[in-house]
């Protein structure tokens, strides 16, 4: 038998949920899918960490194909540990130690990569819930978040908002935006789709040809946390400056690709082409440009036996990432460009794709 609740509790609740939500907003939101189509141009979306779930492309002979990497539902990216399609952050990418100075006092951020942070952190934005800000199918959608003072150690309260929108009939813009509240503190988002331009269920991307515009890296040590260093690519297999398979010298590599470039060109408000990767089956070719210093360059070294969409198995080197973002582990490194953002400030992040195909 149930028991009735009383009209006293079922108020008590109500109010509780009021209180979370006014707390939260995102404590109650619901969890849905949005398509953007334009063209020969489809991409969707899950508010599940502003995630990029599916990208159609037509080949050369105007086939359609999903060339993001997935899965079939918004459970896949809450047990994700690949980050697949998510906008990641506060800060994307590592902080060693996970622990930074800031103006006189020491912040420790969640370790949730062995001594490290990793992507903001155990619940960084890609595992929280954003709201729907505006939504027009054939032109635009924004996601918002309010991330607060503390959130996975990172001070200070914070707004995001990340736009996806269609331009003419071949370009995905992306534009993530923040604002800090009341206190200084580091911002750096990242996109952090996997890309494979045949299809998603495809094989490896190691055919793929690409071309990064970028002359130097910033090396790492065991950890994949840069050692402060900039140095140049000439003579080495990181060097991308002529279009060439990706395949072609990853060998020579512990595992592949997984290094921040450093974008050639001066830092400022234009674009800046960063990449260009072509797939000679499909005729496809992506272009990037963007308005960040660096790009991250990975090749998913560490995906295995990884069930996705259409219950395709993706494996290690199964899509390309170009995650364009600050440096990474920039707030302990004093010679990389600042991701500190103050109040009264804002971030402004922009990626640019061209897709076409020949």
């Amino acid at each position: 038998m149930v028991k009735k609740q009383s009209p006293l509790h079922v108020v008590g609740v109500s109010v509780l949920m009021v209180l979370l939500c006014s707390v939260n907003y995102s404590l109650c939101e619901k969890i849905k899918t949005y398509k953007l189509t334009r063209g020969s141009l489809s991409v969707t979306f899950t508010n599940y960490g502003a995630v990029m779930t599916s990208l159609l492309l037509p080949d050369r002979h105007g086939k359609q194909d999903d060339v993001v990497l997935g899965f079939d539902t918004v459970d896949g990216y809450k047990n994700d540990t690949t980050y697949f399609g998510a906008i990641v952050g506060r800060v994307a990418n590592r902080i060693g130690g996970a622990k930074f100075k800031l103006n006189g006092h020491l912040y420790k951020t969640d370790p949730n990569e062995g001594r490290n942070t990793l992507h903001g952190g155990s619940k960084g934005f890609s595992d929280v819930i954003w709201s729907v800000q505006k939504y027009v199918p054939t032109s635009h959608i924004t996601f918002t978040y309010d991330s607060f003072d503390g959130e996975e150690g990172f001070p200070g309260n914070v707004t995001v908002k990340v736009t996806y929108m269609l331009i003419g009939e071949n370009k995905l813009g992306v534009k993530m935006e923040a604002k800090p509240l009341n206190k200084p503190t580091p911002i750096n988002l990242a996109l952090h789709t996997y890309w494979n331009l045949h299809s998603h269920n495809s094989g490896n991307i190691l055919s793929h040809k690409i071309q990064l515009l970028a002359g130097k890296i910033t090396p790492v040590d065991d950890k994949l946390i840069p050692t402060g260093e900039i140095t140049s690519i000439t003579g080495t297999p990181y060097d991308f400056l002529e279009p060439r398979e990706i395949g072609s010298r990853i060998h020579e590599l512990p595992g592949g690709y997984d290094i921040n470039y450093v974008i050639d060109g001066p830092i400022g408000k234009h674009l800046r082409k960063t990449a260009v990767v072509t797939e000679q089956v499909t005729g496809r070719k992506m272009e990037l440009w963007t308005n960040q210093p660096g790009v991250q360059f990975y090749t998913s070294n560490m995906m295995k036996r990884v069930v996705g969409k259409g219950k395709a198995v993706y494996e290690k080197y199964g899509g390309l990432c170009l995650e364009t973002q600050g440096f990474p582990d920039s707030v302990n490194h004093k010679n990389f460009p600042s991701q500190i953002v103050n109040p009264g400030e804002s971030y402004l992040h922009v990626m640019l794709f061209r897709f076409t195909a020949h």
